[in-house]
């Protein structure tokens, strides 16, 4: 069984702005609540089966401004775990209830939290000091614990580990021990919870890495802007450490695909917003999807887990060619599993 998750960034609605939603947080409006709600029932109507909450924050100050508040320190860079929540899910605790009165279940949800690495990087650079960063893992760890035993109306079915940095930024000057402590440290609450916790990379260089971190379970892989990168995964590697792959299998790399359609064209579709709709009307249509992941499983097979979008689709243009990215992707992988399980 494949499941369809999301990574979590999504576009804000015509006439907000992202400096509106840092005042609106600061200031407890009752509209960005109405907003989150809203972005949440718009992924979970494309098809989404494991829908991570809307991410309209900074992905890193949205952790760092808790964990550096004083007031909520248990130590220093460490919050204590009552402070440790993340607003967006209470929020969409009503979403949960509306959807258990639906359909007779909970509200399965993906919890994405931004990685100690990446938070290590922008608050410090590219000083080493192994002390600081196993700090951030455990406030890390801290913020997955709030989200599971705070959960009413909502199964926390995932939970993300983001670490963007790991294989790309040169920054990083840790060594691979000392990354892989703090990593099995942020997961340890979810693994023993036996939930599924992904790390999602940017690049898959350093894969293995992950491979020695037992309380990750799941290596996201951004495969279908880059096919390439599953070739630099072994199946050995995840059959021997017991690892399975969220692969990417709709691209979101939209300026990429927006450059695409202006050479096709001779025009700057940013300035006709129109024609960027052919990036879901022709470009990534369910086809294409459904192709993508079944080239993926002709390498990986059941080491497949997870399948959806590279990334976040916060800097696309709209909720609605958002919404219509996340609904092709769900139609081509059920296409996909149609065709090759009759399911």
């Amino acid at each position: 069984m494949i499941i369809f998750d999301d990574i979590g960034s999504y576009p804000l609605p015509p006439g907000v702005g992202r400096d509106w939603v840092a005042q609106a947080i600061r200031n407890k409006d009752p509209k960005f609540l109405s907003i989150l709600k809203d972005a949440m029932q718009q992924k979970i109507d494309a098809g989404v089966d494991v829908p991570n909450y809307p991410q309209f924050q900074d992905m890193n100050q949205q952790f760092l401004d808790i964990i550096n508040d004083e007031s909520k320190m248990e130590e220093p860079l460490v919050v204590r775990k009552e402070n440790a929540a993340i607003m967006e899910l209470s929020a969409i605790e009503e979403v949960g209830a509306e959807y258990y009165k639906k359909n007779g279940k909970k509200l399965r949800v993906r919890v994405c939290v931004t990685g100690p690495v990446e938070l290590y990087l922008k608050q410090f650079g590219g000083t080493a000091y192994t002390d600081i960063l196993g700090s951030f893992a455990e406030s890390v760890d801290r913020f997955v614990g709030n989200s599971i035993d705070n959960a009413k109306n909502l199964e926390i079915a995932t939970i993300s580990i983001d670490e963007p940095s790991i294989g790309i930024n040169p920054q990083i000057m840790f060594n691979d021990s000392d990354l892989v402590k703090a990593l099995e440290k942020a997961g340890r609450t979810a693994a023993s919870h036996k939930i599924d916790t992904e790390i999602h990379l940017h690049s898959p260089l350093h894969y293995k890495l992950v491979c020695n971190v037992s309380s990750i379970s799941v290596i996201g892989v951004e495969s279908a802007a880059n096919p390439s990168y599953l070739d630099l995964i072994d199946k050995k590697d995840l059959l021997e450490y017991d690892k399975f792959l969220r692969v990417g299998v709709a691209r979101t790399d939209i300026f990429n695909m927006a450059a695409v359609l202006n050479e096709k064209y001779g025009t700057n579709v940013w300035k006709e917003p129109s024609g960027l709709k052919e990036i879901v009307t022709d470009m990534e249509t369910p086809g294409t999807i459904g192709k993508r992941l079944g080239k993926a499983y002709s390498i990986f097979g059941d080491r497949i887990r997870y399948a959806g979008p590279d990334c976040g689709l916060g800097s696309w243009p709209s909720q609605e060619m958002a919404s219509m990215l996340l609904a092709n992707t769900g139609k081509g992988i059920k296409e996909f599993l149609k065709q090759s399980f009759n399911t």
